[in-house]
């Protein structure tokens, strides 16, 4: 039976307002998350990977590897933990909970001391880290391991930096594009030091040339001096300048005729190598890098420690907390971890000095809770 008209009506407004409004929804939402997974097969491609040459100049400073590699080794150390809290009545009180397969083996391939380091470097120069997430758990879909993405490489495209905000919902690694549910990205509280003070590391990178090339004077510095004779050209005095400095490197005796005198110049060689200038600029590097002086080797006169404990507190506090702070924070994230379950450095141990008896102890650990056949590669 053909169907009245008010019945084919009522049908067609109700098939419309039924239908999901797509477009609109699209419209609502600012800027839709891409679909496009093509940096991930970039993952993994070593040959590629860099670190960056900004990175790399500051790390030919002396006083900035120091310091770089003091913090690292401490992060490299400490165990991670997991926990949830539970009001006892008075307080929150810590819960400690069965480590998850990934948090004694993040990578597998790599141990952790490599890859937590690594991820301090990146959060240290750069001000931010990238894990992506290599497989995830069957059962409840959390990540169940990571690979390290030099942070060199990543680039954000609604974010231009120094300064990150917030997790970037458009990555690029290597020149493809990442879907950002799969990257854990780590922000640091403390602005990347390669974007700081640039005037300063430029300073000491041309303070360090200069010592390097009066380094390699064989003779002291000292003028050529034009006695009698018709006076030379300014080319004919750097030509000869050029001679006597050549003769010099591969003889002990050079020669110089009646008109030309060598006069050298009053310079002893602290000054040559610029002592009390690079005395001056490690201090500055020191506080650039925010760890206490006396650990970089740098006299600061009355101030000093007592003990190896005190020294190990005053890298911890001053220098290292802040980075651990924000790697347990990000991996304590709803992305990472069930809803209020934390992850923590065992940092007691370090203070405590006790974490290098741990390899020898032999104990046992705690069973996983995501055991290796119960785990897929993400989709």
């Amino acid at each position: 039976m053909a169907k009245t008209l008010i019945e084919f009506i009522a049908g067609k407004i109700k098939s419309e307002t039924s239908a999901p409004p797509a477009n609109k929804a699209a419209a609502a939402s600012g800027m839709m998350p891409s679909t496009n997974n093509s940096g991930a097969g970039m993952v993994g491609l070593y040959y590629s990977y860099i670190e960056g040459q900004a990175r790399n100049k500051c790390m030919s400073i002396p006083t900035v590897s120091r310091a770089r590699d003091l913090m690292a080794s401490v992060i490299g150390c400490m165990k991670l933990q997991m926990y949830n809290e539970m009001w006892n009545g008075n307080d929150m009180e810590k819960m400690p909970l069965a480590p998850r397969s990934w948090l004694r083996k993040i990578d597998p391939a790599l141990p952790n001391n490599f890859i937590l380091s690594w991820t301090f470097d990146d959060l240290f120069f750069y001000g931010r880290a990238f894990w992506y997430i290599t497989s995830r758990t069957k059962t409840d879909g959390y990540p169940a391991s990571f690979t390290r993405l030099p942070a060199a490489m990543v680039q954000t495209l609604d974010q231009a930096g120094p300064c990150w905000f917030a997790p970037s919902k458009q990555i690029i690694f290597n020149g493809g594009e990442l879907d950002p549910n799969d990257v854990v990205q780590f922000l640091s509280p403390i602005q990347g030091i390669i974007y700081q003070s640039t005037q300063s590391v430029e300073t000491a990178l041309k303070l360090e040339s200069a010592r390097n090339r009066n380094s390699s004077s064989q003779i002291p510095a000292g003028i050529l001096r034009q006695t009698g004779g018709e006076p030379m050209s300014g080319q004919e005095l750097a030509d000869l300048a050029a001679a006597f400095q050549t003769a010099r490197d591969t003889n002990q005796i050079a020669a110089l005729n009646e008109f030309v005198m060598y006069q050298e110049l009053l310079t002893t060689p602290d000054k040559m190598l610029l002592i009390d200038s690079a005395e001056f600029q490690a201090m500055e590097m020191v506080r650039l890098c925010n760890i206490p002086p006396y650990l970089a080797g740098v006299s600061v006169g009355s101030y000093s420690y007592q003990s190896s404990s005190e020294a190990r507190a005053d890298l911890w506090n001053f220098g290292v907390r802040a980075y651990a702070d924000c790697i347990t924070g990000t991996l304590s994230q709803n992305n990472v971890l069930p809803n209020g379950t934390n992850v923590e450095f065992d940092a007691d141990d370090y203070l405590e000095g006790s974490y290098t008896q741990d390899a020898d102890a032999g104990g046992e650990l705690m069973p996983p809770m995501a055991m290796p056949n119960d785990i897929q590669s993400p989709a």
